[in-house]
């Protein structure tokens, strides 16, 4: 059995808690200095009995006893000066926020900031290409859940990726992976709201920050950081540079400028089934009639072979293809030159098995395209930030802030596809594929087997795309007096996203002696191909052949989505008496989403040119067993630019919604809201201080739809169909309530409660009215711009002891109940009960009664969610010499949630919600004094859904398997000045793994991206 190490750390909860009691007990006679704010501001000894008062830009200043600042004070900066003010951060706060900030100037502590965040309690980080994280998920609730404020305004980032990880974006997620962290100073994380915080968060609202001019301690900032990053799969050294310039103008106006810009190589290899389906699907139906009507025959039989429920022999003898060409199949052969090879004893195997749906036979579960994946990469980020700040007065502070990013990335994926396992027999597949030898699991998954008449395919996907993101927005506060202010902003920012994906795919039908074999590693089969893979004379490309042999394929798209938002939005505080501050608002946002694409007129491949060859525009895939545990092959594949030029792709004709291709749609929003809310702080008033806010606020959403539906085409039309552009107009309204306490039970006890009713808006791929399919992998899709958004009504409840300085032990509990959900729900439908016009399937394979997996979004009932989580940060400052400069974070969650997910028509499941890991934790490990500082960060989360249903026929779900990260980073100051810098991530090369159904657990994916390691110097003067 092949077994998948880790490595962890550990520690006993009797030694942690031994530890934590003995730092509280050293609290009141400890002589160490606790650690001082992030920027470099003195901190007194012991535990203030309020929390730290701050200026306009949120500066702890030094705390004071009776007007005086205590004389016990030390300086200390780096990564435990920016845990402790993000911990002050937290603790003035009366909602529930975590933070983070940076630790020097134009250093943030981590290379990425969805990374950043796992360190908070309650949020998980999933990664995309190369191992980098790309969303989070807070509490249990996803990426869609979760806005994301860049300098206040609302941000959408948009990327695209492979199949496996969510295809082109249409949705509100944002993407962190576009975005370097060097143009940031200071990240936050709101995981409860207040009245004034804008409505469309489920899970939690994330707050990016750069900085400004005044934030500087010193009138002119010049810092500098230079990396070179490695990684152990590609082996090449990439380049990662930044820099940061402040300047202030006496004490009124200051200019800083940002920017950063890397440039990354990535390979990642993978193996992959796409899907894992019974031999049910693909296999060939008995006709009404027969002596055998209704009986699947998943493979072609055997020499003589007599299925034991009824008296006909060989099915498939003598078939022909719709068109009425014959593929060759007689009493020997399967089709032309296939000779029937299978055994009996083999066939009563598989046939004996109990079928789906009742059906008998075909319980055998095979990967539907078994296949090694190689992606590489190029990736190129450019960002920066520019802002003006202006304070005539303290009481004044105007600011315009500019930000720009750019993420480009050229991705060549490659696959060896073993193509008859995805095929019916329209196209020549399963039912024409002999099997030899096969042996299944208790659950019917496949272990190993060997098979003839296998076609197989090498695809190539060549993506180029670009996302970029600009954003301006004009701040002004200014209070009139000591009881009024009045702040606000208006600002635009614009997100935009270019595809070009090229897929070319080359065959080689009939292959014999093709084997699978999972015995050695449960992950990663071992597979034979029967021919030299690399030998590009063994492949077609070209037409299909009239007897339905397929030659190859290709496709072509290109689309831009674009999303812009303008937001304006005016606020004022009024304090009519002590402790008490009225404050009230309103902004009017607008939100415009459009998609547009167009594709090749026919998917159909093209003779190649004369004299052109497939040896001519194809390159061999290396790499392949070397990074797969040695249990695949190296292959050939087309090369993309070659192709490009040898076929002549630029003259080819491209359309979109004249020829029933591409897409077509957009969504234009419109939010008006208000909000009221009294924010209340008795610490001079009662003997208890009890701080917290209530309010509401409502908001009207309107939003114009539209989008392509296909209809026939009258005749003599150039395209077989054509659409008609829908249009939808529908408006709703919200009154959402929230409330957040703090009570300071003890000066180092903080009680906290927090309720509110919140709401999370549909995506906009989900809004545009519009239907279509993909005839390759016979799939169909619907939209539904009538979908209402999620709501739920939340509670939260925290106990936090800062029982010392730059120390925090605290546990939470939150529950959500949602009240609707919207899921996408899948049905098997013939083609020709879909909805859309027969003459889409012109020119291909496919019967009017072959079976789509249709999917439709809808609103469905929601269910409860619940956990907890606890959080520690301990700097171990009351041990002795150098164990003084040691320190520890760790967090820990658990989450429970039920959802009724619809399934089909008749039938619906309990499960937990698509995206959410039961069990989520952090630890750091970190060593820092005045020159030297390292530290470790472990995080783990347990398996996930991804989809539910699965989208597959007899399998429930699919899910991320559970993982372990481990990363590391260390520096040195050689001056005041200068810093180096080392990293490492992914230390015990974990992969990611999905797999589907939950019982089964079939491998769907498992991909490695090796190890990170990085080298930088930082300088600041």
């Amino acid at each position: 059995m092949h077994r998948r190490h880790k490595c962890a750390l550990f520690v006993s909860s009797s030694a942690f808690a031994a530890l934590i009691a003995g730092a509280a007990a050293a609290q009141a006679t400890s002589q160490d200095q606790p650690p001082p704010s992030a920027t470099g501001d003195v901190v007194s000894a012991g535990a203030p009995a309020a929390p730290p008062a701050t200026d306009a830009q949120g500066t702890q200043s030094p705390v004071q006893e009776g007007g005086e600042a205590q004389i016990n004070d030390i300086v200390v900066t780096g990564f435990r000066a920016s845990l402790n003010s993000a911990l002050n951060q937290k603790r003035a706060e009366t909602a529930a926020v975590d933070s983070i900030v940076a630790e020097d100037i134009g250093k943030f502590p981590d290379s990425n900031l969805a990374e950043s965040m796992q360190r908070i309690p309650g949020v998980a980080l999933s990664r995309g290409d190369g191992g980098e994280g790309r969303n989070i998920s807070v509490r249990g609730l996803g990426a869609q859940f979760t806005r994301v404020r860049i300098n206040g305004m609302e941000g959408v980032s948009q990327v695209s990726g492979s199949d496996i990880r969510g295809g082109v974006a249409t949705g509100r997620s944002f993407d962190f992976v576009t975005f370097p962290t060097e143009i940031f100073s200071a990240l936050s994380v709101r995981k409860t709201t207040s009245a004034d915080v804008e409505e469309g968060s489920l899970g939690a609202t994330v707050d990016l920050r750069a900085p400004k001019p005044f934030d500087q301690k010193k009138s002119f900032v010049f810092s500098g950081t230079a990396r070179g990053i490695y990684n152990d799969i590609k082996k090449d050294v990439d380049p990662r540079l930044s820099a940061l310039v402040s300047k202030q103008f006496g004490d009124t106006f200051g200019v800083l400028a940002s920017v950063a810009y890397s440039k990354r190589r990535i390979d990642e290899y993978a193996y992959s089934a796409v899907d894992v389906v019974p031999t049910t699907v693909y296999g060939l139906a008995q006709p009404t009639g027969s002596a055998n009507a209704g009986v699947i025959f998943p493979f072609c039989t055997p020499v003589g072979y007599t299925y034991k429920g009824g008296a006909v022999t060989s099915p498939g003898v003598g078939y022909t293809q719709p068109s009425g060409a014959s593929i060759g199949s007689d009493a020997n052969n399967c089709s032309t030159n296939n000779p029937r090879t299978g055994n009996q004893a083999t066939y009563d195997y598989i046939m004996s098995r109990t079928g789906v749906n009742g059906r008998p036979g075909g319980g055998v579960y095979l990967p539907r395209l078994p296949r090694p994946v190689r992606s590489s990469q190029d990736q190129q980020r450019l960002a920066g930030s520019l802002t003006f700040q202006w304070k005539p007065s303290d009481n004044t502070d105007i600011s315009l802030d500019g930000l720009y990013s750019r993420f480009k990335v050229d991705r060549l994926d490659t696959y060896f596809d073993a193509r008859s396992f995805g095929r019916a027999i329209s196209n020549n597949g399963q039912p024409l594929t002999s099997v030899r030898e096969i042996e299944v699991d208790d659950n019917g998954s496949l272990i190993h087997g060997l098979f003839d008449g296998v076609d197989l395919r090498s695809e190539m996907q060549s993506e180029r795309f670009t996302s970029e993101y600009k954003q301006a927005n004009f701040n002004f506060d200014h209070r009139f007096s000591d009881s009024f202010r009045v702040f606000g902003l208006a600002g635009i920012n614009e997100s935009r996203l270019d595809v070009n994906r090229l897929q070319v795919a080359i065959d080689s039908n009939d292959s014999r002696n093709w084997s699978i074999d999972f015995r050695d590693n449960p992950d990663i089969p071992k597979i034979g191909y029967g021919i030299d893979t690399t030998d590009p004379t063994l492949f077609q490309y070209g037409p299909p052949l009239a007897n339905g042999d397929q030659r190859g394929q290709l496709s072509n798209f290109i689309r831009r989505n674009t999303i812009v938002s303008k937001t304006f939005e005016l606020n004022g505080d009024w304090k009519p008496a002590q402790g008490f501050t009225v404050q009230f608002g309103g902004q009017y946002r607008t939100n415009k989403y459009t998609a547009r694409e167009r594709q090749l007129a026919t998917n159909n491949p093209l003779a190649l040119p004369t004299g052109v060859s497939l040896a001519d525009i194809t390159f061999t895939t290396t790499g392949i067993g070397k990074n797969l545990d040695g249990q695949l092959q190296d292959f050939v594949s087309i090369d993309p630019d070659k192709f490009r030029d040898a076929v002549g792709l630029d003259s080819y004709v491209y359309c979109s919604i004249e020829c029933a291709k591409g897409t077509y749609g957009g969504v234009d929003e419109k939010y008006k809201s208000g909000y009221f809310m009294v924010k209340f702080d008795t610490q001079d008033i009662l003997p208890v201080t009890l701080r917290g806010d209530a309010g509401v606020r409502y908001v009207h959403t309107s939003l114009d739809t539209y989008g392509p539906i296909t209809t026939a085409a009258p005749a003599g039309s150039t395209y077989p169909s054509r659409y008609v552009i829908s249009e939808v107009g529908r408006s709703y309204e919200d009154w959402l309530p929230s409330m957040n306490l703090a009570l300071d039970v003890t000066p180092d006890l903080i009680a906290r409660l927090s309720a509110a009713r919140v709401m999370s808006r549909p995506s906009y791929g989900q809004l545009i009215p519009s239907g279509s399919a993909n005839l390759v992998i016979q799939t169909a899709s619907f939209s539904n711009p009538f979908l209402d958004p999620i709501r739920a009504n939340t509670f939260d409840a925290a106990l936090e002891w800062y029982f010392r300085p730059g120390s925090l032990l605290s546990v939470a509990y939150f529950y959500k109940n949602i009240e609707t959900y919207i899921q996408t729900t899948s049905a098997s439908v013939a083609f020709q009960d879909i909805g859309l016009p027969l003459s889409l399937l012109n020119g291909t394979q496919l019967r009017p009664g072959d079976q789509f997996t249709v999917q439709r979004s809808n609103n469905t009932p929601g269910g409860p969610l619940r956990g907890f989580e606890a959080n520690v940060q301990l700097p171990f400052t009351f041990l002795p010499g150098f164990l003084k400069n040691f320190g520890a974070l760790g967090n820990f969650t658990r989450v429970r949630s039920n959802i009724n997910y619809i399934i089909s028509p008749t039938l619906s499941r309990t499960a937990p919600l698509v995206g959410l890991s039961p069990e989520t934790a952090s630890g750091t490990l970190y060593y820092e004094d005045s020159r030297f500082s390292i530290r470790s960060t472990v995080n783990y989360r347990s398996s996930f859904l991804t989809a539910v249903p699965s989208g597959s026929v007899d399998a429930d779900s699919t899910s991320n398997a559970s993982s372990i990260f481990v990363d590391a980073s260390a520096s040195y100051n050689l001056t005041e000045n200068v810093k180096l810098i080392a990293e490492v991530q992914n230390i015990t090369n974990e992969t990611n793994r999905l797999t589907v159904d939950t019982v089964r657990k079939d491998p769907l994916y498992t991909a490695y991206f090796g190890r990170t390691f990085a080298l930088a110097v930082n300088f600041v003067f």
